[in-house]
């Protein structure tokens, strides 16, 4: 491509302003490209706290805590024993509540 270097050259201002515009013309389209989401339809499938789950079944696999881990008396959490912080037994506290 061939450059024609008699042509007059724009200022630091110009170049400036012309980038402005192009942001200015980039949000503009941007927000342009948002789609409206009709709140009924969003209503209908939005599931609510508390709602009625009688029909449903849970089964989750309990272990009992091992050997090598604690429980924090302030979180209540089962950690493994690399996160005991301080304490023993009912006293212990974890590295996150410590």
């Amino acid at each position: 491509m061939a450059t024609d270097y008699d042509t007059p050259r724009k200022t630091d201002e110009e170049l400036h302003e012309e980038s402005l515009e192009e942001l200015k013309a980039q949000r503009v389209d941007a927000q342009s490209g948002r789609v409206d989401v009709d709140e009924a339809e969003a209503a209908e499938t939005l599931e609510l706290p508390g709602a009625d789950l009688s029909g449903e079944e849970l089964s989750v696999r309990v272990v009992p805590r091992q050997g090598d881990e604690f429980a924090c008396s302030r979180c209540f959490l089962v950690h493994h024993i690399t996160q005991l912080a301080r304490g023993e037994g009912a006293k212990a506290v974890c590295k996150e509540c410590a």
